[in-house]
């Protein structure tokens, strides 16, 4: 399953990478992957006139797009949409951040799932 990772650089630059959650299969129950340790979901709603400049992620979460869209842009100008079911792994918690802005002045609800301390 691929998902979207956007990080801090070496540079203090937020970059996207493409990452590949490796799924096992379990027969009748589908495709599963390892467990990954969280602390917590968070539901968020947002309006269609949603527009945040440069910010950081306030701690390493998933972002996962139920409904509406949203656009995130990182320092170089690159951009990506993201949908429903679309799923973000935020860790550009340094550094400038990125921006991200409702899309077509649609409204938005997704899910935060901050993930457990690192040890």
């Amino acid at each position: 399953m691929k998902i979207v990772r956007v990080y801090t650089g070496s540079d203090g630059e937020s970059h996207f990478e493409d990452v590949e959650v490796d799924l096992e299969d379990h027969g009748a129950l589908g495709r599963i992957s390892k467990p990954i340790a969280a602390r917590a979901v968070m539901f968020r709603e947002v309006d269609g006139d949603y527009d945040l400049d440069f910010h950081t992620a306030p701690r390493r979460q998933y972002v996962i797009n139920l409904t509406g869209s949203v656009d995130i842009e990182i320092g170089d100008g690159t951009m990506r949409r993201l949908g429903p079911g679309d799923i973000l792994l935020a860790e550009d918690t340094t550094g400038r951040g990125h921006k991200s802005r409702a899309v077509a002045g649609e409204p938005r609800r997704c899910l935060f799932i901050p993930l457990a301390e690192e040890r």
